[in-house]
């Protein structure tokens, strides 16, 4: 026992009894001290408090991974087995000292229990179990008990979703934690995780989401029973036994009421239950924890501390060592006994202890913990290596450690990955604590604690973000307390409410965040709905006052504010007056949606209005009567353009006075359709397939053309009438616009149809077309084409005189009039003759195409009437006969018609004044 030094006192009672800030009291009342606290997490709560109270020039922090002493240290915080015992300082305390009875660490706790001692004052922090062990291994021992400062209750079991805010829900593995927290994060908005292997970093990072109110539901394992501070109001058990390291054992009533008790902190009333799979609790263990009363305390774990080390045999020995007292029993074998004896067992190791230093070196390095809960082999084999090294060596090389230090080193991978790095490094952290191992303590003991920092902020950042929807536990706290939200709508529409992304809005529709899970949904639409009711006001006045530029209507009859969809049109009484269906979230209300209906019915009302001017102008004139007034009409339901076909017997009715008024409004009488050529331009043609489609009910909308196009594809499976419609008539594989169609039909009307023509090269460049196309296209329209073969014509030949003898005539290939120029030969000098085997050359041909009228029976020749033309005063004509040439004239042969490629037959001459007689004979032969 420790020679008794000054006043010993234990102080005892529940938690929440203010034992621990008793204890910082009376330490910095005195000159300087020493706590030792049960956790390394606990011991720098400790320090951080005592360093916002006196400064961190006088405090200092000691447990086995991290070393903080500054050179005026007065003050020493550190865990139980980290306590420095040689220093006489005035205070010395000891917290939870229940802890004696522990079977891993009960040991320790016992041993400072009988020896530690503050020169002037000591004191014993722990449950009133400990009280009558206390009286009988401590001397002249003072007792002091603490009440708790408000009532604990039992509220039986409860479903986790049912949970209430600021609650702490424990389990006894880190699966099980996980488990929990990832179903408070869907049903809750998360929860911060604490557990015993955490760093102090993660730790204080994972508390600080809870304390500052980030999350209401921390889940933890039983570390949070020992002393650590925290607003909790309900402490649920989701499991009451646990594995204590070799087996899984029930936890005892005084344990569960250790960890029971962080419910209720200072004057609040707390509450403990169960939830999940765990059982209720028993009547008799509830009234235990309620009121404090438990088994006390019968026997201390303890082990010999007065060590043999002359051998490893004798140091094992003097390790099971028993006592003779009664309230001591000896501990079962701890890990360092456990590593000491697997060392010894090994024949490189027991050949190099050779001596009690030997002896005393390999004890130490087997003191090194196994934070990575690694195989016992594994973990002996590293300090194995570092015995010798430090045999050897007598420091562990540098190289190797940053070796070590480097592999660990990295920020990626999920939790259990960074779980692992952090266990490794405080192995190394705990090496570089002990000075004489390493050559350079200070810059390993930094390059570590640097290390750990880095793996401590990732594993922060990945429970948060697996554990915590930071956005949904907002907006569910301040929909709770029925705050008024305010919604934040960037530029891009983005909407952050409280600085949580929630979603966006377009137009007058809110879509929230499509990363968001089921569960979360709900929170945020209800949130960024009732944060976006002012902003719905606000947004309706601006776009009721926008101009018409900031508004247009899409090919699938969509309405638009800017990139926004705010409506679309629907098919309303007539082709002309669509209706309008605004696309406006029932919680802006039914103002915000009036007012948008009645802008865009404003906006298409003045659209249709500016591009269909004409054909609204054609339909107001009332000076248009009779059968003008049907042939008007049926323009007006055709959206200013009709096919002549259909209304020809009208159209040959009309007067001249009747054609005139249809003019005035820029109806053209086409030799194939009737049409206002103001609405073929694009934005009309655009809106006209708009309202086209929605008045026949289409589910999809053909598009327009790409404006300036001759020529379009004639695309199969477009709904009937859409060419016409798009300002086109399909002829063949291609579709012509209406107006270059009848161009194309003023040239054909020059040529005699029935005889048969060629396509003209103002045919060509008028469709834009290649011969073939153009054929193919004739024949849409109703003409026959019919391919041949000629010779090509030279330009040089074609530009001789008629009289010019033709090449090769005259023998030299040179005219008369043309002096040989030098190196030439004269024009009688003798000509090479050609080599017997040459072969002459193949007459260059190409191929023409004749077009012929050739109507099916029951169609009307597409012929103009003769009143389109300058008629006679009073007198109007029906159409001409198809390929009819006009009275006096003949149709012109056209002079590339002259040579033939084809050879006529022998016993029948061509007439060579006959334009068509090589194709006459082609069709003879065939």
């Amino acid at each position: 026992m420790a020679e008794m030094r000054g006043q010993v006192a234990a102080v005892l009672g529940p938690t929440n009894t203010g034992k621990t800030h008793y204890a910082i009291e009376r330490m910095l009342a005195r000159r300087s001290g020493v706590i030792g606290l049960p956790l390394r997490l606990l011991a720098r709560e400790v320090y951080d408090r005592i360093v916002a109270l006196r400064g961190p020039s006088v405090v200092a922090l000691i447990t086995g991974e991290e070393r903080i002493v500054p050179a005026r240290a007065q003050y020493w915080v550190a865990t139980v087995e980290a306590m420095p015992m040689d220093i006489a300082a005035d205070f010395l305390a000891i917290d939870e000292v229940q802890l004696c009875a522990d079977p891993e660490r009960g040991h320790v706790f016992t041993e400072r229990l009988l020896r530690a001692r503050g020169a002037q004052e000591t004191l014993f922090l722990g449950s009133d179990t400990m009280k009558g062990a206390i009286n009988a291994l401590v001397p002249k021992v003072s007792f002091l008990r603490r009440e708790r400062f408000s009532a604990l209750s039992y509220t039986g079991s409860r479903k986790i979703s049912r949970m209430p805010a600021r609650s702490a829900i424990v389990g006894f593995s880190a699966d099980n934690v996980y488990a929990i927290a990832e179903l408070l994060r869907r049903q809750k908005g998360g929860a911060a995780v604490v557990l015993g292997a955490l760093s102090p970093r993660t730790r204080n990072a994972q508390v600080d989401l809870y304390q500052n109110g980030d999350v209401d539901h921390l889940v933890a394992t039983d570390a949070i029973g020992m002393g650590l501070n925290l607003d909790i109001d309900h402490v649920a058990f989701s499991a009451t036994s646990k594995f204590d390291g070799r087996r899984m054992r029930r936890l005892m009533p005084n344990e569960l009421a250790q960890i029971a008790g962080r419910a209720g902190r200072y004057m609040n009333a707390g509450s403990f239950g169960v939830t999940g799979e765990a059982g209720p609790f028993l009547p008799e263990v509830v009234e235990a924890i309620e009121n404090h009363r438990f088994t006390p305390i019968r026997r201390l774990q303890w082990r010999n501390d007065r060590l043999e080390f002359g051998t490893t045999a004798s140091l094992m020995a003097s390790l099971e060592t028993g006592s003779d007292n009664e309230w001591l029993i000896r501990s079962r074998e701890a890990d360092d006994q456990i590593a000491l004896k697997a060392l010894s067992e090994r024949t490189d190791i027991a050949d190099r202890v050779t001596s009690a230093r030997d002896v005393r070196l390999l004890w130490d390095i087997c003191q090194v913990p196994d934070f990575r809960n690694i195989s016992s082999g594994e973990h002996a084999g590293l300090l194995a290596r570092l015995f010798e090294f430090l045999q050897d060596q007598g420091h562990v090389p540098d190289d190797w450690l940053a070796a070590q230090i480097a592999r660990i080193d990295r920020s990626d991978g999920d939790i259990d990955t960074l779980s692992k790095r952090l266990a490794f490094i405080r192995t190394w952290t705990y090496v570089s604590q002990r000075k004489t191992w390493v050559e350079d303590p200070d810059h390993w003991q930094n390059e570590t604690r640097a290390v750990e920092d880095r793996l401590s902020d990732a594993l922060h950042e990945r429970l948060t973000q697996r554990f915590v929807d930071r956005r949904t536990s907002v907006l569910m706290r301040r929909l709770k307390q029925k705050e008024s939200l305010v919604a934040d709508v960037n530029d891009k529409g983005e909407v952050s409410v409280e600085g949580q992304h929630v979603g966006r809005l377009i137009g007058f529709r809110f879509q929230q965040d499509a990363n968001a899970t089921p569960d979360e949904a709900k929170t945020l639409r209800a949130a960024g709905l009732a944060a976006l009711k002012p902003e719905f006001s606000l947004r309706s006045d601006r776009f009721y006052n926008a101009p018409d530029t900031e508004i247009d209507f899409t090919e699938q009859g969509g309405l638009m504010w800017g990139e926004n969809a705010v409506g679309k049109l629907v098919k309303g009484a007539d082709a002309l007056s669509p209706g309008i269906e605004v696309f406006v979230d029932e919680e802006a209300g039914p103002d915000v949606a009036d007012k948008v209906r009645r802008r865009l019915g404003h906006f298409i009302e003045r659209r249709i209005g500016a591009l269909f001017e004409p054909l609204l102008a054609l339909k107001k004139d009332e000076a248009i009567s009779g059968l003008a007034r049907g042939v008007a009409f049926r323009l007006i339901e055709e959206f200013g353009i009709l096919d002549r076909a259909g209304i020809a017997a009208d159209v040959k009715a009309l007067d001249q006075e009747s054609r005139g008024l249809l003019r005035k409004h820029g109806v053209r009488f086409g030799q194939y359709t009737l049409f206002q050529q103001a609405m073929l331009k694009p934005a009309p043609t655009r809106l006209r397939l708009v309202l086209w489609s929605l008045f026949n009910g289409f589910d999809d909308f053909p598009e327009a053309p790409p404006p300036g196009l001759v020529t379009v594809p004639g695309l199969a499976g477009m709904p009937e009438g859409y060419f016409e419609k798009a300002g086109y008539r399909l002829a063949g594989a291609r579709a012509i616009r209406i107006d270059m169609l009848e161009r194309l039909a003023d040239l054909t009307r020059a040529k005699d149809g029935r005889a048969g023509f060629e396509a003209t090269a103002d045919m060509l460049s008028i469709t834009g077309m290649t011969l073939e196309q153009f054929a193919d296209l004739m024949q849409g329209l109703g003409y026959k084409a019919e391919a041949g073969e000629r010779e090509k014509v030279r330009e040089a030949a074609a530009a001789a005189p008629a009289d010019a003898p033709e090449a090769g005539e005259a023998g030299t290939g040179v005219e008369d009039d043309k002096a040989p120029s030098e190196g030439e030969p004269a024009a009688d000098a003798p000509v090479a003759e050609p080599a017997a085997d040459a072969t002459p050359a193949l007459p260059e041909t190409e191929i023409f195409y004749i077009f012929t009228w050739a109507p099916k029976r029951s169609a009307q020749p597409p012929r103009r009437d003769r009143a389109e033309g300058k008629p006679k005063p009073g007198r109007e004509r029906g159409p001409k006969k198809p390929g009819r040439a006009p009275r006096g004239k003949k149709p012109e042969a056209d002079a590339a018609r002259v040579h033939t490629a084809r050879p006529p037959k022998q016993e029948k001459p061509i007439d060579p004044d006959n334009p068509f007689a090589a194709l006459l004979a082609l069709k003879g032969k065939s």
